[in-house]
């Protein structure tokens, strides 16, 4: 059963914004498969090396003429896509040369749903957050603070509808702190009670097997897509912290890391049906 008081006290229902000269498929009306794909962009800054946190670590708070063209091929990739979760996104700031660019992305790939969370404001200096793209039009969309230790993260509860069903779309970004992370995946818990059709998806800083184990999800139903693969460096993938989680009534058709060096994670992508 829904909690909709504890809901209705921490939810901001929100609006996407609609982008009205894209015209696309929706798999809401087709028997298409749904695909999806997580994607931390880190504010459309390429790292191929360590070295470059520390030598490319200006571009964090200074614009740079490379930005623009990443998000092109930012674009590129997620363009195939239904729904997508971007991470680490600027909503508009200095450093970002004033873009939005999750609309950026949006307008680029013919999105016609968007939504940009702020989470982390810091004035004209960045707009830290996270990101929704859809090509199915929302049934309804909630924009939720996580707890943490260090404010600054948010998860966007997307409800789509899908071959007869409604599917909850939760995508996140978790904190690095073990102790944070189990306070917010408390939280994501509450969120997805009740629910039938499920899809968690972000980055979500550690592995899943203490994310499905370990922690408040352990309860739930979920499970991940497939077996995690690396997703972080993009440079050389070593850690699992990109993941698509999904209840059993899904079918997983595909399951991939793309070979992408756009970020410093890899974007995660899956291509699901109802069973």
């Amino acid at each position: 059963m829904r909690s909709w008081a504890w809901r209705a006290r921490h939810a901001e229902v929100v609006t996407p914004v609609i982008n009205h000269r894209s015209m696309t498929r929706s798999p809401a009306l087709s028997a298409a498969p749904l695909r999806l794909l997580s994607f931390n962009i880190q504010v459309g800054i390429r790292t191929t090396r360590y070295r470059q946190y520390v030598t490319n670590g200006w571009k964090h708070v200074l614009p740079h003429h490379d930005r623009a063209r990443n998000l092109n091929h930012i674009a590129d990739v997620v363009g195939d896509y239904d729904v997508v979760a971007l991470q680490e996104v600027d909503g508009g700031s200095i450093r970002s040369g004033n873009v939005n660019q999750v609309e950026f992305v949006a307008h680029q790939a013919h999105f016609p749903y968007w939504y940009a969370q702020l989470n982390r404001n810091l004035g004209p200096i960045a707009q830290h957050g996270s990101g929704l793209l859809s090509r199915i039009r929302p049934l309804n969309l909630e924009d939720h603070k996580l707890p943490g230790a260090i404010p600054g993260r948010g998860a966007i509860v997307l409800r789509v509808p899908y071959a007869g069903v409604e599917v909850v779309i939760v995508l996140l970004h978790l904190s690095l702190g073990a102790g944070s992370r189990q306070v917010q995946l408390e939280y994501v818990s509450r969120l997805i009670a009740g629910e039938e059709h499920v899809i968690v998806m972000g980055d979500m800083n550690t592995s899943a097997v203490r994310l499905l184990q370990d922690s408040p999800l352990g309860a739930s139903v979920l499970q991940p897509a497939e077996e995690a693969l690396p997703t972080y460096p993009a440079w050389r993938p070593q850690a699992s912290l990109d993941h698509i989680l999904v209840s059993p009534n899904f079918l997983v058709n595909e399951y991939q890391v793309l070979d992408c060096d756009v970020s410093d994670h890899r974007p995660v992508a899956v291509s699901l049906s109802l069973h």
